[in-house]
Formats: structure tokens, sequence, C-alpha cells
């Protein structure tokens, strides 16, 4: 199962490459990805099979897959189909077409996403691979990205499809910890009962319902019609719309007889087939036909793999397979008709049956399958459909009648439109002559044609022999619970019975209500009595803008103070009225360990007084940073060296970043205005100290257990390889907080300069050969060039000695930043504060030199560090992976070297290193937007002054 995932990983990386190789033909090679591993499904079949991989196991993430019966039937739609679906492509598009292999990339990817989905047994694994499946999607549908209707469509999609996976989420969390697992296979087996999982089941349901397109969720699906015919004969008719499908036969076994399961499940699919089968006879575009259809049996579906009985599992299931088989062909067969004659509307098209007779029997052939006709396996589906149903003892005898009377409404309106279908897309319409466009046509060549007539065959093949799909589709149903059914076999003939004689109801129906076709016209109501689903999407997304921008308005009103304070008071109330009316601990405070302590915070406080005093910016920011430091001396007094380091060169760091931005900025602060808001400035600030101080009291005295500090220096020895707890814990133990948090820095500091730079962000600093032949070399009356920038500054502004004390200490301080690194798991040290140590050399070489020492300091772009360390970062998991450990922890290696001798390398340190390089990039992209790129203006507007 992992090496069909990592295949179809490599086919998506290399898609665009062969693409651009081969052009269309690139899908043939690509199609074999999904083709050879559905070998191995075939011949793994009748075999259950486990995989786990240890992945987070705090955070219950552990890649745990299951390939059992019902992932092997879905395995053969997604990857079976999915390989035609390729070949089709291959074909379908031309060489000219734009973004053909990101296009290829993102369906050989999505093929490797469901098949992750369908076998994924941890739950938020699966709803891993269920946002995936939807990105892509999204992607997918959006592929004529300059439409404004693939851009609407995939918007809607994306927005709808989300929405029900973030409910699923929800309802994934609670299910699992009130289970105590987040595996299927522990859940269903054990299913946990009482309203709290009820609640769950109904919120997984609404992310089931959601992706496979029910009502009121469906109007996604006709939309989504706007992308590429290939993508919806294998997203919407066969692979990602079964999602839901699966989700719901998966958990049925658990929870089907659950209060809220059945009366949701069958009351809206049931709805889905009605409405969405109506619809699809006033529908003109053949897509839009086959949309509404699918929904229409995506309903019908959802009923029968939703009453969890053993008969109608058996029943559903085969659908399942039929209708992927006959819908996916329609769409293909609806791509070369758009393809071959340039529309897809019934009312342009007449005499094409004649012009493409092969093409016009393949559709016959699946069509007749979608209606239900035999000898086809749609057939064999539907009598079993029926049969469990009306024999089904889980439902009420008045409610069983309701649901059979509904599913024999929804049948006849598939075989009118079904028959409509054809009759639309190969009719000759009383015309006597071909149409226009079916005139014009050119004829569909073989190989385009051959994906679908193998489906069309396979689902006649595939009712002839359905007791051989019975032996497939069974095992997975008789997991079941058969509620006193007598057992059922899939045959092409019961005998005549109750089912039978529905089903000729049904094609009588059908085709009679496709005779008077002029009264059903009459019958389509202009405006739908329901409403139109669509209109209803828009109405809520403007009241959604509506609101957002009101509430908006009126909390955001622009102002800093008024911000900040709203926030400040908010952490001021909310806490102390909790204390106020909850049990008060007893306080036991110690106010000073030392007498150096007291000092040191007489220090911090006089700094923070005088600070709030000062008009003069630098003093304030100076005073701010004595507070600072303060804090990093408490830290060294309490014996936590690393943290004090760390303070410190933090506090310097942003110290410096501070000066960089006030320069640019008057020298005083104008507060005439803010004399009446001082004392509730005051007041404030005072409420939120006491507060921080109360918490903090109240938090260590709460504490009833013996704290896990204690642990610390064990775990971060025996589990870490390091002695040095804080970088352990930053690398190891809490390694996924700390990506989370470099990912956050790397996207402050993009940020930044993007605001700063406008147009364009990226680009390495300005080097001294990039300066203007007319910039001063800023003598100062020496031959000696300490540094290359130092030629280029005006020499008011120039020091000298800085220059010669930067060119002597420089590469002390990067040797140190060096040694922080190496030393940082066992001393303190690490990555953070090696970068640091980095970044503050560089801003030395900045003040020394200016902005051209900054590009001869570090000639590389700073987006390219950046993304560097990230890869670092994020590689660490992959790697420590394979080398037996949970992704993001520590990984040893020993190794025996001739002249080092016994070495011990532990992965964390490449983690460490995508941490120092982020710290790096982040200050160097500080420099350049903060002090460059405000250098260059202003040089500019020097320039300008002086003309």
């Amino acid at each position: 199962m992992l090496a069909i995932l990592i295949a179809h990983t490599v086919a998506a990386v290399l898609a665009p490459l062969l693409v651009r190789w081969w052009g269309r033909n690139a899908f043939f090679p690509l199609a074999l990805v999904p083709l050879v591993s559905l070998v191995w499904v075939v011949a793994n079949w009748n075999t259950e099979q486990f995989l786990s991989i240890e992945w987070a196991p705090g955070l219950s993430m552990n890649v745990d897959m299951r390939f059992d019966s019902l992932a092997a039937i879905m395995s053969v739609l997604v990857l079976g189909i999915g390989a035609l679906i390729l070949l089709y492509c291959a074909r379908y598009f031309e060489d000219d077409e734009p973004r053909l292999g990101i296009f290829a990339a993102e369906m050989v990817a999505f093929s490797g996403a469901m098949f992750g989905l369908i076998t994924s047994d941890n739950m938020l694994v699966l709803y891993t691979f269920w946002e995936i499946t939807t990105v892509l999607s999204f992607l997918l549908v959006g592929h004529y990205a300059e439409r404004a209707s693939s851009r609407r469509a995939a918007t809607q999609a994306l927005l709808v499809t989300t929405a029900g996976g973030l409910a699923m989420l929800v309802g994934i969390i609670v299910l699992g910890q009130v289970a105590g697992s987040y595996n299927l296979s522990d859940v269903v087996a054990d299913a946990p009962s009482g309203w709290l999982p009820g609640v769950a089941i109904v919120l997984i349901l609404i992310g089931a319902l959601s992706k496979s397109a029910i009502v009121p969720m469906h109007f996604w699906l006709p939309g989504a019609m706007a992308a590429p015919t290939p993508v919806s004969g294998y997203l919407h008719a066969a692979a990602m719309v079964k999602a839901g499908i699966y989700l719901v036969a998966r958990m049925a076994p658990g929870f089907a007889d659950s209060g809220p399961w059945r009366a949701t499940v069958i009351s809206l699919g049931l709805l889905s087939m009605i409405l969405a089968g109506w619809r699809a006879l006033r529908a003109f575009d053949l897509k839009l036909v086959l949309a509404f259809g699918t929904v229409s049996q995506l309903g019908f579906l959802m009923v029968l793999v939703g009453i969890g009985t053993e008969k109608a599992m058996l029943a559903g299931l085969t659908m399942v397979v039929a209708h992927a088989m006959f819908k996916a062909t329609l769409f293909m067969v609806v791509g070369i008709i758009d393809h071959t004659t340039g529309t897809r509307d019934i009312r342009k098209l007449a005499h094409l049956g004649k012009k493409a007779p092969w093409l016009a029997v393949i559709a016959a052939l699946a069509a007749a399958s979608m209606a239900g006709l035999p000898p086809f396996l749609g057939f064999v589906g539907k009598e079993a459909a029926l049969s469990a149903v009306i024999e089904t003892p889980v439902l009420n005898p008045t409610v069983s009648v309701l649901v059979v009377t509904g599913l024999v409404v929804g049948s006849i309106l598939t075989v009118t439109y079904s028959i409509r279908f054809v009759w639309g897309a190969f009719g000759r319409k009383q015309l006597k002559r071909p149409s226009p466009a079916v005139k014009n046509m050119h004829a569909p060549t073989a190989l385009f044609m051959a994906a679908p007539a193998f489906l069309a065959v396979l689902g006649l093949v595939s009712g002839i022999f359905s007791p051989v799909v019975d032996t497939l589709v069974s095992p997975y149903a008789r997991t079941l619970d058969a509620y006193g059914q007598a057992s059922y076999h899939l045959s092409l003939w019961h005998g005549f019975n109750l089912p039978l004689g529905l089903t000729v109801i049904v094609v009588v129906g059908g085709v009679s209500l496709f005779i008077a076709h002029r009264m059903v016209n009459r019958l389509k109501f202009e405006h739908p009595p329901l409403g139109n689903a669509d209109r209803v999407y828009d109405s809520v997304l403007k009241s959604m803008d509506t609101i957002s921008l009101r509430l908006t308005g009126t909390t955001q009103r622009g102002s800093l103070p008024l911000t900040q304070g709203t926030i400040l008071l908010t952490l001021v109330l909310l806490p102390m009225l909790l204390l106020a009316f909850g049990r008060e601990p007893g306080l036991n405070f110690v106010w000073f360990d030392t007498p150096l302590q007291v000092i040191v915070s007489l220090i911090m406080i006089s700094g923070a007084l005088g600070a709030t005093v000062m008009r003069n910016r630098l003093a304030s920011v100076i005073l701010v940073g004595l507070t600072g430091y303060g804090c990093g001396v408490i830290f060294a007094v309490h014996g936590a060296p690393d943290l004090a380091l760390t303070q410190f060169l933090v506090e310097t760091l942003t110290l410096v970043v501070f000066v960089l931005v006030l320069r640019k900025l008057p020298a005083e602060v104008d507060d005439r205005g803010s004399a009446g808001s001082r004392l509730p400035r005051a007041a404030l600030a005072i409420a939120v100290g006491v507060t921080v101080t109360v918490l903090g009291a109240f938090a260590m005295n709460a504490r009833s257990a013996e704290p896990i500090s204690l642990q610390l220096p064990d775990a971060a020895y025996y589990l870490g390889d390091g002695k040095n707890i804080v970088n352990v814990l930053l690398v190891d133990i809490r390694a996924w907080d700390t990506l989370g948090e470099i990912s956050v820095l790397l996207v402050a500091a993009t940020g930044v300069a993007s605001l700063v730079f406008r147009n364009r962000r990226f680009g390495s600093a300005p080097r001294v050969s990039d300066a203007p032949a007319t910039q001063s070399d800023g003598g100062v009356g020496t031959d000696t060039t300490w540094l290359l920038g130092g030629d280029l500054i005006d020499p008011r502004h120039r020091s000298l000695i800085l220059e010669v004390t930067t060119r002597l200490i420089f590469p002390t301080i990067m040797v140190l930043s060096v040694y922080f690194f190496f030393s940082g798991h066992n001393a303190p040290g690490g990555g953070f504060a090696g970068g640091l140590t980095a970044g503050l050399a560089l801003v030395l070489r900045y003040l020394a030199g200016g902005r051209y020492e900054l590009g001869e300091a570090v000639p590389i772009d700073a987006g390219k560090i950046l993304g560097l360390g990230l890869i670092f970062a994020s590689g660490t998991a992959i790697a420590s992976m394979f080398l037996g450990a949970p992704a993001l922890s520590s990984a040893t290696i020993e190794l025996t070297l001739p002249v080092l001798g016994d070495i011990k390398l532990v992965t964390a340190l490449f983690f460490d290193l995508g941490v120092y390089l982020i710290v790096v990039g982040l200050v160097l992209d500080v420099l350049r937007s903060l002090g460059a790129r405000l250098d260059a203006q202003v040089e500019m507007q020097s320039q300008v002054n002086a003309r």
C-alpha cells in the first residue's frame, strides 16, 4: 500500500517533465502507475492487510492503513477507471493544451490520494487524504482558470466540501475521544452509544453527504461540469463523489442502528434521487443531464449502503460498481461528442448516431445499464436493491413502503433521462439532415473510443456473469447483520417476483414519461417550487459578506489603540471574573530567592516606568529593552543559561529592528492629543500586569500532581540523545510546535518584505557591482578598504573604527554562531541561538558597510535561505521515519570513522539546521526590507530633491 502511494507521488512529480518531453502521449506511461497498482489489488483481493507507521503517536496520527474487501472494491474503481481515464486524456487533449503537465500531475496525484483515503484506517489520516482530494478537485475543476465559470465552479465545490469536511473533522475528534481510538476498525467493532456519539455521527454524515453531493449540498456537482470532461468522468463519476458513499458503507456495520443514522441517510438520499432525476429532464447540456443524473444515482447509493443490512449492502456495492462503469463511460462519450462536434447542446445535435454509429452503440450500452435494463449489471443491482428494501426488517413496514415507492419513482426518472440522453445526443429529432455541428464533425479515432467502449462492454459482461461479481462484493456485505433475511446472491433471474414486477413498472413508466415529453415540458416549472440551490448559495455568501463587513466595521475602526485596548481589556476581565466566581486555591508567594533578583527587578521596573513617560522614541525603546535584558539575567540566576542566551540575542536583535524603523520616524512622539487618555491607559496597563501575575500565581498554586518538568532531563537524554533540555524540547519532543512556529516566522518575513518591496519581493541584496557609476566612493583618506560597501557610504555617515572592528570580529562571531549550532544539543546554544548570532553579525556588517555591504556578506536571496531551512526542518520528519523513529523525532546514527573514531549523529541536528537557516533568512530579509530598501528610497528621494 505504501509503495502504491509512493509510486503515485513520484509519477505526479515527474508528470510535468514527461508532458514537456512527449506531449499528450505522456499520459500512456502515467496510466501504467494506477494500472500496475491495480495488479497488486487483484493479487491480494482475498487477503486482509494492515500497515502501521508510527507518526506523532501522541496526537493519534499514526499512519494506520487497512486493505480489505471494501477497500479492494473501491481500489478497482479508483485505479482501474483512473488508468482508463488517463488513456482517454492522451487523445482528449492536444499537445498545445495550456498547463497540461500540471493537469497530468494533479490527475495522478488524485488517484493516489483516493487510494490513500480508502485504505486509511486512522480517521485523522483519512481526513488528511479527504482534504487532499478536495484541494486537487478544486485545482482540476478550475483547470480553465481564465474562464469565470470555471473559477466560480471550483470555488463553490471547494467551499461546500470543505465546510462539510470541517464538520466531519469535529465529528471524528469527538468520536475518537469517546471511543478511545481513532482507528475505524476499532471504532466500528465496538461502536459507542449515547447522545455524544450520535452528534459525532451526524457531523461525520454531513461531511460524507457534502462530498457525495446529496441534497441540500448537491448543487456544487452540476456546477463542477465546467471542468474538463476527463475530470468529470473520473472525479464526478467513479472516484471523489464515491468517497462519501465509501465512508457511510465503512461505518454502517457499527452505526446503522444509531438514532440519527437511517433517518438522515435514507430521507436525504431519496430526496436527492427524485429531485435530481426530475432536474435532469430540464437540462439541455449533455454533461448537465449526466451531472443531475449522478446526483440522483448517488442518492440511490446512499440509501442502499445506509440501510445497514447485508442484503442492502450487497445491492449497494453492486450499484457502486455499475454506476462507476456506466457513468464514466457516458461522461467520456460526451467528451468525444464535444471534441468532435464542438457542442454538447441537445438542441444542436441531430443524426449523430448515423455519423458515429459505434459511439452511439457505446452510449446505448452504458445508458441501458444506467436505466437498469437486463442483462446489464445495473439491472442486477437494481433488482437486488428493490428486493433488499422490500424485505428489510430494520424499517417500519410503512416506512419500507415509502422507501420502495421513492426508489420506484426515482428509477422511473432514471429510465426517462437515460432515454433522453441517447435520443438527445444521437437521435434524428424529426430532422431530415444532420445539424451543422454534426455535419462538420470529424470522426473520433478508435483509441479515443477505446476506454468508454471497454467500460460499456464490461457493464454488459458483468451483468451476464453476475455470480462472479457476487463473489467479489459479497465478502464485505457479509460483515453486516442479515437481520434474519435469507441469503441473497446476484443473478440475472430470480423468478417472477415483486422486484421484477416493479422493474417492469419502472421501465414502462420511464418510457411513457419520455414519450409524453411535451406534457413533461409543460410541467418543468419556470421557477422551481423548492427554490434554486445556486441562488441560495449566492445569498448565503452575500449575507456572510455583509455580516462580516458590519462586524469588522464595528470592532475594527482603524484605531490601533482601540483594537489593542479591546484585546487587553478582554484579557483582564474574562479570567479575573472566572477566578472571582470560581474556587480559590490557597496562594503561597515566594517574593524572591536572592537579593540579586530584587536589584534586577527594581531596574526592570524603573525601565518600564521610564518608557511610559519618555517622549524620545529611541530612549523609550532602550528602556523597554532594559526590561528584556533584566529578564535574561533572571533566567541566568535561576540556572537557565540557554534561555538567558536566547533572551539576550532576541532582545539585541529586536533593538536593532526598532532602530532600523525608528530612524525614518520623527525623534519624539507627538502626544499632545492623548492627554485625556493617559490615565485610562495607565489603569489598563496596571490591570494587565496584575492579571498576568495573579494568573501565574494561581496556576502554580493549583498544581496537585508532580510537575512533568522533573521528567524532562531523563526524557531529553534517553529519548532525544541530548543533555540540553531546552534544545531537545524544541527539535525533538515539541518539534511539531517548533515546525509551526518557524513556518510562522517564514510567513512573517515574507509578509514584511512584500509590504516594503510591494512589486518584487524576491532577489538578493544589492552588491558593490550593482552600485550606480555616479555613486560617491566616500573616500576617507586611506588606501586600505576594510569593507567593500564602506567606500560607497557618504563620508558624513562613515565610521572607520566601526569598519575595522567589523572586519576583525565578524569571522569570530560567525565561528561562535557555528559553535552554538553544533553544541546546542548538549550545551547552551542550538539552531535558534546560532542563527540569531549569525544574524547579529550580518547586522554589524550592514551598520558598518551599508546596504551594498549586506549583498557582499550574503549574495544569496533571503527567500532561498528561508525555503532551504523549511526543507531541512520538514524533511527531518520523513528521514526519521526511514530510520525507524517517529516523525520529527531523533533517530541516532552511530558511525566509526578512521580518524575521528566513534561518532553519534542525531537527525535532530538537521532539523536544527533548518531552524538556523530560517533565522538567518529572517534577519537578512528584515535587513533588506527595513534597512537596505529604505536606504535606497532615501537616496532616491535625496537625488530628486537635489534636482
